[in-house]
């Protein structure tokens, strides 16, 4: 893709997220328009966006991106109504970091202003890195794209965590989530 059409495709991601009506997120869902190829945007494990190698440091821009961002069996594609444009995700797409206690919920946000309520629909799951060993917990945060949960923001959870048959187990929104084994402080 030559410069001027990545340009172009930027630019039209962002006038697309701008439309979405009222505060709420643009139904990417229901946009099905033809693949336009790749854009050299990659978002790091760490939640950082880049464009052709250099960090987006709008944070602004970042966050207007993001709510247009889907997940297709194919992989991770920025969508507006006209194009469809694959980026790289090195991990998931997304970053909790911070976590509240809300009565019986657990309520997160992400590091572009999402705010996400574990439950049913919005899944905490945790899985273990083979090459450390360590924890790798994950939240759904809407349709298939996921936040890693920060590692202090597990440590927050390991600590409201309680202990049920050797497992840590937090609750939010009626759902019982496994944090792990209680033996080795979480997964």
């Amino acid at each position: 893709m030559s410069e001027t059409q990545a340009k172009s495709g930027l630019e039209g991601v962002a006038a697309a997220a701008k439309q979405a009506p009222g505060r709420g997120l643009p139904p990417v869902h229901l946009w099905n328009p033809a693949h336009c190829g790749d854009i050299d945007i990659v978002i790091k494990r760490n939640g950082q966006w880049f464009h052709e190698g250099t960090p987006i440091g709008r944070e602004a821009l970042v966050r207007l991106f993001s709510t247009v961002l889907r997940k297709d069996p194919d992989g991770f594609h920025l969508v507006t109504p006209v194009e469809k444009m694959k980026i790289t995700v090195e991990d998931a797409p997304f970053i909790a970091v911070r976590v509240d206690r809300e009565g019986g919920d657990l309520v997160f946000q992400t590091n572009v202003g999402d705010e996400v309520r574990a439950g049913p629909d919005n899944a905490l799951r945790v899985e273990t890195d083979p090459g450390s060993g360590e924890p790798r917990p994950y939240l759904h945060v809407r349709r298939g794209l996921e936040a890693l949960v920060a590692r202090p923001v597990f440590y927050e959870l390991v600590e409201m965590a309680d202990e049920v048959a050797g497992r840590l187990v937090v609750r939010s929104g009626g759902v019982e989530f496994d944090l792990g084994s209680a033996g080795d402080g979480g997964a």
